[in-house]
């Protein structure tokens, strides 16, 4: 599992179409069919263990929680970060306070290397 950083700092400012305070934070590109949904969690809820079937990302939008892969170690995770697991990578997540999580699940998932940096 690697955790990456979503927040605005990290992104651009739109300066086209006459924009003013915008900016732009590009996540991936893909070719392949994806999957892209919310998932929920409820404060003390968890998503059990399992394996990813296909690479996948999970991006915090709203509130805080944690993940953890096989070995159980919790690493926290907030709004504008993110994990990627790969395929048949086992992982958990949960959160005390309730989130709300963006996941994009594909074949083939090629992060924008060049303005996402791993935290």
């Amino acid at each position: 599992m690697k955790k990456y950083n979503f927040t605005q700092k990290l992104a651009n400012q739109i300066t086209n179409y006459q924009s003013i305070d915008a900016f732009y934070r590009k996540i991936m590109k893909t070719e392949e069919p994806t999957n892209v949904g919310f998932m929920y969690i409820e404060p003390g809820g968890v998503v059990g263990m399992h394996k990813a079937p296909v690479p996948q990302l999970f991006i915090v939008i709203q509130g805080e929680g944690w993940v953890c892969g096989e070995d159980q170690e919790k690493v926290f995770i907030k709004t504008g970060e993110g994990v990627l697991w790969q395929t048949g990578e086992a992982h958990e997540s949960g959160s005390n306070s309730g989130l709300t999580a963006l996941v994009i699940q594909s074949e083939q998932i090629n992060l924008a290397k060049d303005d996402i940096k791993n935290v």
